[in-house]
């Protein structure tokens, strides 16, 4: 979820959820998939949904030479070139993954989801992982394997079909922001209380919210605590990943 979604919270939203293996169940058959890399240390991931770059989260991660996987839409990449070459300038830190062309959740059916319109349909939802994975590829020459819808939930037929399309579902199991939508202070506690085995999620595409402050101190706090940092592209690829 983002900014550009309605100020809900996921657990607002999915009141009652059930804890699954991998995912979470939500209401209406939706499931927002968990992820874990046990022995791994902490996965940092943030989302780069529509919407402008955050300096501060960038610099704090820079600062601190903290590998992070960075979902980034293609419509992300046109609207901020100079957040992209940033990025692109270190590779050491930073991995460029999927987060659709358009930001289009990928579930089924008419229904809105924090205010987003959902991909619909699976040929929709095809032109939405492939043409992002695309604009990827073109902007860095390497092509992205992790693929994570926006708003972060799912029909449950779109995730073996989006894996049969040659890509990992990334989940995680500690959300950051809820979407941006959290005070600083709140959102610096949550990352700051991550631990090993932790897939953090959060979003580096609004720079005016509050909600940045508090992933750049959460990340100093990890930091600053000796935790060990892992990117997802980095990973075992016989690694057991579990809820």
């Amino acid at each position: 979820m983002c900014f550009s979604c309605r100020p809900l919270t996921r657990r607002s939203f999915f009141s009652g959820a059930l804890t699954l293996p991998l995912w979470h169940g939500g209401r209406g058959g939706l499931v927002e998939p968990c992820l874990r890399v046990p022995g791994q240390g902490v996965a940092v991931t943030l989302d780069a949904c529509p919407g402008r770059f955050d300096e501060r989260v960038a610099s704090a991660l820079i600062e601190c030479n903290i590998p992070a996987t960075i979902f980034v839409t293609a419509t992300w990449m046109r609207w901020n070139p100079e957040g992209l070459a940033l990025l692109k300038s270190r590779p050491d830190l930073f991995a460029l993954e999927n987060h659709g062309a358009r930001h289009l959740p990928p579930i089924l059916g008419d229904k809105p989801i924090y205010g987003l319109a959902p991909a619909g349909t699976l040929e929709a939802i095809r032109a939405e992982v492939l043409d992002g994975a695309a604009a990827i590829t073109a902007a860095t020459g390497k092509a992205p394997r992790w693929y994570r819808g926006a708003a972060g939930i799912y029909s449950p037929e779109t995730i073996p079909f989006i894996e049969s399309l040659g890509f990992k579902i990334a989940g995680y199991s500690l959300n950051g922001d809820e979407g941006a939508s959290l005070p600083a202070a709140t959102v610096a506690a949550r990352l700051g209380a991550a631990k090993d085995g932790d897939v953090t999620e959060g979003h580096i595409n609004q720079p005016k919210r509050a909600s940045g402050a508090g992933i750049a101190a959460g990340l100093l706090a990890l930091h600053a605590a000796g935790t060990k940092f892992v990117r997802l592209d980095e990973l075992p690829p016989t690694l057991d990943v579990s809820a």
